[in-house]
């Protein structure tokens, strides 16, 4: 797996990024250790200082702790903290921007819901032994 990086933003930031989507999306729950700095530099072909420094900016963040000798586990409460943090930030960095182009295009509710949104399709780090998040069920569209 190749995952496509984005110019605009360092590596170790997207990668800090993906584990909090995996967070917020329950792939890695409270207390699950995170893919060791190894596999994840290994997987994507990063160098492993990168990796460290993503990771490291979820431990300054007290996303994830470090445990001596045994790695790095999603801290409780991660979630909790995500979920109001990133909610506010949509509200306030992205929902005005969506909210605009919503006016501008003329759209209504019908015509938003209608439309949906399709699941993610991001590439994360993997688990050992990891199952992928279950795909959402498509209804018939009526």
């Amino acid at each position: 797996m190749d995952p496509q990086w984005d110019d605009s933003l360092p590596i170790y930031r997207q990668l800090r990024d993906r584990v909090v989507a995996m967070i917020l999306e329950g792939v890695l729950k409270e207390g699950d250790p995170l893919p060791s700095v190894r596999s994840v530099a290994a997987e994507f072909r990063l160098n492993p200082l990168t990796v460290l420094k993503g990771y490291q900016q979820l431990v300054d963040e007290q996303l994830v702790e470090k445990r001596r000798g045994r790695g790095m586990y999603v801290s409780d409460g991660a979630r909790k903290a995500l979920m109001k943090d990133e909610r506010q930030r949509f509200l306030d960095d992205e929902w005005p921007k969506v909210y605009a182009t919503i006016q501008r295009l003329g759209l209504s509710a019908q015509d938003l819901l209608r439309a949906g949104a399709p699941a993610s399709t991001v590439p994360y780090p993997t688990q050992p032994g990891a199952s992928p998040p279950p795909e959402p069920e498509q209804g018939d569209g009526q």
